[in-house]
Parts: C-alpha cells; sequence; structure tokens
C-alpha cells in the first residue's frame, strides 16, 4: 500500500530522560525507533518527543495536557505513550523528590484524563545500572508495581520494562559505561524491541 493512502497517526512520548533518549549517539533512544520500525511497516507516523530529563510525575502532570493537545488535534488519529517515574523515587535532602501517595495520585490523574482523550500506553520505569542503593532499587519496584495496579484499574495497557531490562548486560553495561544510568544505542534499541513485541504496541502497529 502508497504511504501517501494510509491516515496519519500522530504519537506523543510523554516523560523523562528515558522518554528523550538521553545518552543515544543516535539522538533517537527507543521513542526514535519504535516509530522508525512502524514507518518501515508502512504506517504514517508524526512523532513528537516529550521527553525532560529530570521531570518528575509532579512534572509531568504540571504540563503533558497542554503540550499533547497542541500536537494533537482532534481530527487527526492522536495516541499518547508516558513513561515515568524513576525521578520521583530520587533523595533529595533525605527524602525522595516525590512522595509514592504523591506520584500514585499523579499517575492516577495524568492516565484518567488522557485516557478520555486519546488512546494511551503506559510503559514502566527502566532500571539504573548501579544498583548499589537496594532501598532505590526497591523504591523503584514499589512505584512500579502501583503504576501497574492503577493501569489495570483503569483499563490502559502496561509494560513492566523493570525486570527484563534489569537482566539485560546490553542495558546495564552501556548504562555503567556511561553515567550508570543512561544507555547508548544499544541499550535503547533493546528497548525499542522489548515495546516491539509488546502486545499493545502491536495492536497499534500489527505487523501487517
Amino acid at each position: 500500500m502508497e504511504l501517501q493512502h494510509l491516515p496519519e497517526v500522530r504519537i506523543c512520548f510523554v516523560g523523562d530522560s528515558f522518554i528523550n533518549g538521553t545518552g543515544d549517539q543516535e539522538c533517537l533512544g527507543w521513542t526514535g525507533r519504535v516509530c522508525t520500525n512502524a514507518n518501515k511497516k508502512g504506517f504514517d507516523i508524526t512523532y513528537y518527543n516529550l521527553g525532560i530529563r529530570r521531570d518528575t510525575s509532579t512534572d509531568i502532570a504540571k504540563r503533558w495536557l497542554q503540550e499533547v493537545s497542541l500536537r494533537l488535534p482532534k481530527e487527526y488519529d492522536g495516541r499518547v505513550v508516558f513513561s515515568f517515574g524513576l525521578n520521583d523515587t530520587t533523595l533529595e535532602n533525605g527524602k525522595t523528590r516525590v512522595d509514592l501517595a504523591d506520584s500514585i495520585k499523579n499517575a492516577r490523574e495524568i492516565l484518567s484524563i488522557a485516557q478520555k482523550l486519546y488512546p494511551v500506553l503506559m510503559v514502566g520505569p527502566a532500571p539504573y545500572a548501579e544498583q548499589k542503593d537496594s532501598q532505590r532499587r526497591q523504591r523503584n519496584i514499589d512505584l512500579a508495581q502501583h503504576l501497574a495496579l492503577i493501569c489495570k484499574k483503569i483499563d490502559v495497557p502496561y509494560l513492566d520494562v523493570f525486570t527484563i531490562l534489569e537482566k539485560s548486560n546490553i542495558w546495564i553495561d552501556e548504562a555503567r559505561a556511561n553515567d550508570g544510568a543512561h544507555p547508548r544505542a544499544g541499550g535503547y534499541t533493546e528497548f525499542a524491541q522489548i515495546v516491539e513485541n509488546w502486545d499493545a504496541w502491536l495492536n497499534w502497529f500489527p505487523l501487517t
């Protein structure tokens, strides 16, 4: 089928540095790669990366609706993918940047509003390479579990990448060699492959 005969799909990816693709020398991250591959399948994708480094769920709650609505006019097939949470669990001045209860509240409000307006997917937090802080790791796992529960309750597809990428030598080794958090192109390629094998993504962009 000719590309120009396909309906245009516009996607906003909203989140933090892992949405942004920080560390990828090819400046694609996982979001750019999944959109590139969807285009190769024959879909006409307009891709908006709305990832901001160090953003917490509180930051995203304040900005996402305006940023997304400007890019997804109602006459187009607009969709949104969210991924956030790790920055919430970072300790600053002896406490997390966002309390777990507030992270849960923010996520529930963001996703509940978004799902009424657009098709929505949620991708869970990715792991850091340096897991010496077992408490930080546990905070990330706890948050991911709560995000999964929220998504289940309101029927938003949720992808747990934490448990997969934590066992990935490519992701962990590249991140460790970089800044301890963000991988290079190889890690983001692996992340993209996880998303592309996800049933919810395949429902949006089937193989045939």
